[in-house]
């Protein structure tokens, strides 16, 4: 495999990159649970590595992917029971990817901010995605302290708070759906997948359920201590009630069969979602998704083609009992197109040349074209007087 070179010519479009992705070390990849971050950076490792980059990722070291991994922790950490703050794992993947940097054209990092001083201070070019919300504890400043490191956004809306930072691109996310199971006939049952947090919106479905009568899935990970309080004052009682079928944490085959037979997917959290992932991956089933008009969801839903987009609980009661005027083909021909792994790593494929390319015209200031100097074409001054 060849990489770019460094002597001046411009790299052919086809020249295969080296490549090394920097991944939070708390799952393994790809991942078996939730874990949309985590998915996406499997998906796009081996997307890279399928059309001939040379792929490393420095992960958890039991990942099982077919590029090189580089172990940061022996296993990841979740699975272990570690939880709270990881900010120093993070700082770990960081330090083992700063310690190969001659070995790679580019460093693609999915640690959030973690990255930010090696994209800084390395001499190989890093570019960050941002994959959580950016208008809070302090992340808005420091992207605004860092003007000159390369960004990439999951959504336009995810980056509207820093207009003037270095967004090299928005990437939507994309994953493998050719083998998402579809269903053309819908359920009977309204889904819920994610986590138990207030802002996935938990507490609103339970009542939209309620009001339209239709039982709700929540298929959700209840690990943390807060989600598992929300457990006990929300789903306890709704499943005792009859409302709530819970199904805690599910994965895989077992997921996409309950997306594929639901009658509507709702994600009904009034919170700024950076991307969305449930609702491309409920969509590709033929399952139209409910959702709050917020973050991102405006950008992957299409009103009233591939689900309804909602400003509160009667607009979402509503949006239910017209859920059946949708086409489910139409919803999973959407889907798979919109955020296929094929576009998602052409257009990554397209931010890595633009950062290298700069790179390249930075660090050979030679190559620029040169400005010619005009003549000075300002009329002679006037001789000036001499008192005598």
């Amino acid at each position: 495999m060849s990489s770019l070179i460094d002597d001046g010519r411009r790299p052919q479009a086809a020249a295969s990159l080296r490549i090394g992705l920097i991944a939070p070390p708390v799952l393994p990849l790809p991942p078996t649970g939730y874990a949309g971050t985590e998915r996406v950076i499997a998906s796009l490792a081996i997307g890279l590595h399928e059309r001939g980059h040379r792929v490393t990722v420095f992960a958890a070291g039991d990942s099982d992917l077919p590029c090189e991994v580089v172990p940061v922790v022996p296993r990841a950490l979740w699975p272990l029971g570690l939880r709270g703050n990881l900010t120093n794992y993070l700082d770990l993947s960081i330090a083992h990817a700063w310690q190969h940097q001659d070995r790679f054209d580019i460093f693609h990092s999915h640690v959030d901010t973690a990255g930010f001083a090696m994209a800084r201070h390395a001499r190989t070019p890093v570019v960050s995605t941002l994959h959580s919300r950016l208008d809070v504890g302090g992340i808005v400043d420091l992207i605004d302290a860092h003007p000159d490191i390369p960004l990439i956004a999951i959504s336009e809306s995810q980056r509207r708070w820093n207009p003037d930072a270095d967004w090299v691109a928005t990437i939507h996310h994309g994953l493998d759906l050719s083998a998402s199971p579809y269903s053309a006939t819908a359920g009977d049952y309204l889904l819920l997948v994610g986590r138990l947090t207030r802002e996935k919106g938990i507490a609103e479905a339970i009542e939209v359920a309620r009001r339209t009568g239709h039982r709700l899935v929540i298929a959700a990970k209840a690990h943390e201590r807060d989600e598992q309080a929300m457990f006990e004052e929300l789903v306890r009682p709704a499943v005792a009630e009859g409302v709530v079928d819970w199904r805690g944490e599910v994965a895989g085959a077992e997921r996409d069969d309950l997306m594929a037979g639901a009658l509507a997917t709702l994600m009904l959290g009034a919170w700024p979602e950076p991307f969305g992932l449930v609702a491309v991956e409920s969509m590709a089933t033929g399952t139209p998704v409910i959702a709050r008009r917020a973050g991102a969801y405006p950008e992957v839903i299409e009103h009233g083609m591939t689900g309804y987009l909602v400003d509160d609980l009667d607009e979402a009661v509503l949006a239910v009992g017209r859920v059946d005027r949708l086409e489910r083909g139409v919803v999973a021909a959407r889907a798979r197109d919109r955020f296929s792994l094929e576009r998602m790593t052409t257009r990554y494929e397209e931010a890595f040349r633009t950062v290298l390319e700069r790179g390249r015209i930075t660090a050979m200031p030679h190559l620029l074209p040169s400005t010619p100097r005009l003549p000075d074409r300002r009329p002679a001054a006037e001789p000036t007087a001499v008192a005598g």
